[in-house]
């Protein structure tokens, strides 16, 4: 097998929450790109629609399942439609999450506090325990993915919702326990740690502050944000037999940010 082959995903099967749009997207169609048929999940079926006609565009199969899966009980009802009528699933990607609530810490509420870890933390346990026990029953290994944030190392300068940095933190020790036990089933747990990528999100961030985005790309040493297509070939990285030998990693893609 040629080193380029290490990478294919032919005959692959993966899933990626939130992967209707922004970071999901980008990286549901370079998996397509590498030979993956995709489930996409997503809170609106147009964007989902959209993106699952980019990804047959590249030849391959996409399925949608219309789901917030922030709230558990979503989550697992999306997971038991993917894995019941879509499945089997042999990458998850959980993608889904954001800071949504920049409020400071003491202004932040319980409420608000318990449903956004819910979103960026629970989702993936919900997920991630899906998911393994049916790639655990089938015995032929698989892999998981978390994405976490440059934000699970370093807090955001000039702005609220520490929720978020905390939900990213737990989630890079998630990946580490997972990963332990899981490893001796073949099953690989790593965790993607992006910087500022300008998605739709962050587009509108920069309009309703700038300053917050002037101030992150000023103290990032590449000079720029990323763009959501520099993000797929990592994702493909990590979905392949290229990265078999490598689980419980926390990949910082970040221009530098963290450097500093």
């Amino acid at each position: 097998m040629g080193v380029l082959d290490r990478f294919r995903l032919d005959g692959k099967r993966a899933m990626v929450t939130g992967g209707s749009r922004g970071l999901g997207r980008s990286m549901a169609l370079a998996l397509a790109e590498a030979g993956a048929d995709i489930v996409v999940t997503g809170r609106t079926q147009a964007t989902l629609d959209a993106t699952a006609a980019e990804i047959r565009a590249c030849g391959r199969q996409a399925w949608t399942i219309e789901a917030d899966m922030g709230l558990p009980a979503e989550c697992e009802r999306g997971m038991a439609i993917a894995l019941g009528e879509h499945g089997p699933i042999d990458i998850l990607i959980n993608n889904i999450g954001g800071r949504r609530e920049p409020v400071p810490i003491v202004s932040q509420t319980l409420e608000s506090w318990q449903r956004l870890m819910d979103l960026n933390l629970t989702s993936c346990f919900v997920a991630s325990k899906a998911a393994a026990a049916a790639m655990l029953e089938r015995g032929s290994g698989g892999r998981v993915i978390n994405i976490a944030s440059m934000n699970a190392f370093v807090a955001n300068r000039g702005i609220g919702g520490r929720h978020y940095e905390a939900a990213k933190a737990a989630v890079l020790q998630f990946t580490r326990a997972a990963a332990a036990d899981w490893a001796p089933h073949g099953i690989t747990v790593n965790a993607i740690c992006p910087g500022l990528f300008m998605t739709d999100a962050n587009r509108k961030w920069q309009e309703t502050k700038p300053e917050v985005i002037e101030a992150i790309v000023h103290n990032i040493p590449a000079g720029r944000s990323g763009e959501p297509d520099e993000l797929g070939p990592l994702a493909v990285y990590l979905a392949s037999p290229a990265s078999a030998y490598m689980t419980g990693a926390a990949l910082v893609i970040d221009g530098g940010y963290t450097l500093w």
